[in-house]
């Protein structure tokens, strides 16, 4: 692979601007970039950074001077898009849901995996240094046998009853908006730090408000403002996660409590310096920084205690370490595509469940 790595951008809105960062955090240089249209190409190329925009798909995937395609477009698009960049000779990396169905979710995986390119969904939520020391005290049974695993996603950037978005409309979005869109991260995030998988799952999804413009076609509640799920996992542990993207107050939130009869381990995304520790004694909150944090979690502590670290930090250890596979060094806990799939299969029980009212085995 050659040095700098080259990579294209499919998409000009928020989450484009954090991967273009990323990209040249990581190194990296973005050759190429592709909008909805003329002027958004062109004011990307501004704006990213690019070399220059490109006038379609079949352009972006076969340019020689693209190695990742990163893919940051509506959901529906998703497959399509990945799916060209694969069969072009590209390594991938695709915002989530990778899919809006598990059919083209497990399609893609099974594609990817037979093309040898790296091929990757963005949970960087595993990123944050707290997180990996997480995952390295509770592989060593600090805590004792988890028994209950439990926490919430919440947001409010859709809380007013005029907010709206393309991700209200289920042609755009797919079936589930609030657990598909964020869910999925705390799903991944439980998941990838305790070992746990959830086998068997109970949901209910809901609105806060009965009428509001969905669409320029269609008007109603659209997809779920939120969803309530509890779940068994195949280690014994029962837990609940509350979803939401309509609270007041709470700009980013996931949090999750990870219990065990010795300790229980607490993190909150919205204050990620800190980890909270849970005993029966005493309690110990243990900030960020590489001194006192062991391997792997030091290796994504990169800025001293007391300078914050954030999302955009986190998302930039991720691309890096994508690269790094690109470039042949895979790292542990790598997000790869069989994880974006995981993703539609939960989301997929979870509208199943709610709209059946029982419970749903999960499937492996």
């Amino acid at each position: 692979m050659r040095t700098p790595v080259q990579a294209a951008i499919i998409g000009t809105g928020f989450i484009a601007g954090v991967h273009a960062h990323a990209v040249r955090a990581a190194g990296g240089e973005v050759t190429a970039v592709l909008g909805s249209g003329p002027a958004s190409t062109a004011s990307a190329v501004a704006t990213m950074g690019a070399r220059r925009g490109v006038a379609d798909l079949a352009d972006l995937v076969t340019a020689p001077d693209v190695d990742v395609v990163h893919i940051c477009t509506p959901n529906r698009t998703h497959s399509e898009f990945a799916e060209a960049a694969l069969a072009a000779g590209k390594h991938v990396i695709c915002e989530k849901p990778l899919a809006t169905s598990v059919l083209d979710a497990r399609r893609l995986t099974e594609l990817a995996c037979g093309t040898g390119w790296v091929a990757s969904v963005p949970f960087v939520y595993r990123f944050y240094a707290s997180v990996r020391e997480v995952r390295r005290q509770l592989a060593r049974e600090q805590a004792g046998p988890l028994w209950l695993v439990h926490g919430s996603y919440l947001q409010d950037w859709l809380a007013a009853r005029d907010a709206t978005n393309w991700r209200m409309d289920p042609a755009l979005g797919g079936a589930s908006r609030a657990f598909g869109d964020i869910g999925v991260h705390w799903c991944d995030l439980m998941e990838f730090t305790t070992g746990h998988r959830i086998v068997r799952l109970a949901a209910r999804m809901g609105n806060a408000h009965e009428k509001r413009v969905v669409s320029d076609a269609a008007d109603g509640p659209g997809t779920e403002d939120g969803a309530v799920v509890v779940f068994q996992t195949d280690r014994g542990a029962m837990g609940s996660l509350v979803v939401s993207q309509v609270t007041p107050g709470r700009k980013n939130r996931l949090w999750f409590s990870f219990d065990g009869p010795d300790a229980s381990y607490s993190f909150d995304q919205e204050t990620p310096e800190a980890l909270w520790i849970g005993g029966r004694d005493q309690n110990v909150v243990r900030m960020r920084g590489a001194d006192v944090l062991g391997q792997p979690a030091s290796t994504y502590s990169r800025l001293p205690a007391g300078h914050p670290q954030g999302y955009q930090d986190a998302f930039n250890a991720y691309v890096e370490d994508v690269y790094a596979a690109v470039g042949g060094n895979p790292p542990d806990g790598l997000p790869l595509f069989a994880d974006g799939l995981r993703a539609a299969i939960l989301t997929q029980a979870v509208v199943d469940a709610s709209t059946s009212q029982t419970w749903i085995e999960v499937p492996a």
